[in-house]
């Protein structure tokens, strides 16, 4: 089996599949403190990682981390609590879909919104999708403007 890498065009399943991962990486790193080389590494070896856009996951394994600050300024204005008492799901997931908004712009920000709020379907509280495309979507009026109000076609 063939793994996905940047010299190709990765599919749709193959990039869920990255974020999917990524989530569950980004929530082991906030919770244990882990380094993220250890979990990456750990995330290769324990799972199946086949038909996985690993480039994607790891720019979002080490960009989110990174970018960790700037992330959460862009989204905390939405937030109708403090950061400290977000769940770590949640909060995982959107930051790793402020940090899509912020650096992907080869993903569309409709795409970003939705795959953060199928994450938070599958691993979130049982209304937290509405959370986080609640606040999403104020987010990409913010960070996404031109490509709101571009052109339809």
């Amino acid at each position: 089996m063939s793994r996905i890498s940047g010299t190709q065009k990765a599919s749709p399943a193959a990039r869920r599949k990255a974020r999917r991962f990524a989530v569950q990486a980004l929530y082991q790193w906030q919770v244990g403190g882990a380094n993220l080389t250890q979990i990456e590494a750990e995330f290769r070896t324990d799972n199946d990682m086949s038909n996985v856009d690993l480039e994607y996951f790891s720019d979002i394994l080490h960009g989110v981390p990174r970018e960790k600050g700037r992330l959460d300024e862009k989204f905390a204005p939405f937030l109708d609590r403090r950061i400290d008492e977000m769940t770590p799901v949640e909060l995982a997931i959107l930051r790793l879909a402020a940090y899509e908004m912020a650096h992907r712009l080869d993903v569309p920000y409709k795409v970003v919104i939705n795959e953060a709020v199928e994450l938070a379907k599958t691993f979130g509280a049982t209304d937290g999708h509405k959370y986080v495309n609640g606040v999403l979507d104020r987010l990409a009026q913010r960070e996404r403007m031109v490509e709101i109000k571009g052109p339809r076609g």
